[in-house]
């Protein structure tokens, strides 16, 4: 396992490249509660990206037309215009006929989880002997769920803005929702009240299981590349992975100090990065549930009475990078950090003032992070070229699990390599 550095010198740490921003619109009561941004996301597709901008509303903005106004707003600052800030306009008069339009959604609650699903590639559902439905979903269906204060879920049709769907039958907050990758529609919710809800929306939302095994809130889940496995946390030290095939539990995963946010499985599956309050990224090898190297944002690292209590270093969410080698990272000490996975200390950082989520666009150029006061800042991804070596492991990895690996007749150091444990 990866030691922490004993010291880090921020001003040798490369600055992050700010691209712009979203700003919500100025209203009496947004100095209440109820304005956070808990939650970005983008479509698999690279379409769109979505934000609680607080107070009910979600905002499903076109992701080019997202970069456009940034380019045009930096072309502007150039000129000693303003700050980059996405135009509030919508234009929808002047788009061609097919392109993505931009849609303002009033969720009727408080937003805490947002999740993009889509029917591609098409799977089949696991409903059987059921000869109708009230939804025909196709290939090109691009869903958006929202989990709300009051514990409903609400499906929208992101083409039209329209509602399709209220699930509901958690009894508290919905705090994150998750889509299997796999186009299934499945979709797994998170909750207060301590249990994960498997939806089946190609059968029409129904609950499909209920996960239970969580002692306190669950804050975060998160499919493997596959959906063979969820990974949950929440208001607790242990990490769940849970078999979605049988919707069991494989095991947990020890080793965080305090309460653990957020979670995230790298493009490959071969990785999962958690996030806690106690000031740590652990990334673990969910095959063989061993940790592979840590991520610390308080040097020297805490000990673990200091871990477990309060702190300016909680951790409160991770993201994992499409391109598999590098994770960005929200923290109370208003930054946000971008780290290689071979690296013990950040690769670049950049300012963010009461930070509370961060996501990665589909093609991993950008991470968006979202704030308490509604808005969202956008920052390049470092550039770099990837090694052949790192692309065939992905690749390999994408189909072989761990213990496999060690089966293969090759060299006990590519052997490491393929597991991540050399870097």
């Amino acid at each position: 396992m990866a030691s922490f550095p004993d010291f880090v010198n921020e001003n040798e740490i490369g600055k992050a490249k700010f691209i712009g921003e979203l700003i919500p619109p100025v209203a009496p009561f947004d100095q209440k509660s109820g304005r956070e941004t808990w939650t970005v996301a983008f479509a698999p597709d690279g379409s769109y990206f979505a934000w609680s901008q607080g107070h009910r509303i979600v905002r499903l903005v076109p992701w080019k037309n997202c970069l456009a106004s940034f380019s045009v707003r930096k072309e502007d600052r150039s000129s000693c215009a303003g700050p980059q800030q996405l135009s509030r306009q919508n234009s929808e008069g002047s788009l061609l006929p097919g392109e993505p339009r931009e849609h303002t959604i009033d969720c009727g609650d408080i937003v805490w989880g947002l999740a993009f699903g889509s029917s591609v590639p098409e799977k089949q559902s696991r409903c059987v002997n059921i000869e109708w439905h009230r939804f025909k979903f196709g290939q090109d269906q691009l869903l958006l769920a929202t989990g709300l204060n009051n514990g409903r879920i609400k499906i929208w049709d992101v083409y039209t803005g329209k509602l399709l769907l209220n699930l509901m039958d958690h009894t508290d907050i919905v705090r994150d929702l998750t889509f299997a990758p796999d186009g299934s529609l499945v979709l797994v919710s998170a909750s207060r009240d301590k249990t994960l809800r498997v939806w089946d929306l190609k059968d029409d939302g129904n609950m499909v299981k209920v996960l239970r095994g969580h002692q306190n809130w669950v804050y975060c889940s998160a499919f493997s590349p596959d959906s063979s496995v969820l990974c949950s946390v929440g208001a607790g030290k242990a990490v769940f992975l849970w078999d979605m095939d049988k919707y069991t539990l494989i095991r947990k995963l020890e080793g965080h100090h305090n309460d653990v946010v957020s979670c995230e499985f790298s493009p490959d599956g071969a990785l999962l990065a958690t996030a806690s309050y106690d000031t740590r990224i652990i990334v673990w090898d969910p095959h063989t549930a061993t940790v592979l190297f840590e991520l610390g944002h308080l040097f020297p690292p805490p000990s673990p009475i200091f871990a477990g209590g309060a702190n300016d270093r909680w951790v409160r969410s991770v993201a994992f990078c499409h391109d598999g080698r590098h994770i960005g990272s929200v923290t109370d000490d208003r930054l946000v950090r971008f780290w290689s996975i071979g690296e013990k200390s950040p690769q670049a950082i950049g300012p963010l003032t009461n930070g509370l989520c961060c996501a990665f666009s589909t093609d991993g150029s950008v991470l968006a992070a979202g704030s308490r006061d509604g808005s969202v800042h956008f920052w390049a991804s470092p550039h770099s070229i990837a090694s052949l070596q790192h692309l065939c492991r992905m690749t390999l990895r994408r189909v072989m699990p761990t213990q496999q690996v060690y089966t293969l007749p090759i060299p006990f150091s590519m052997q490491d390599y393929l597991a991540y444990k050399t870097l």
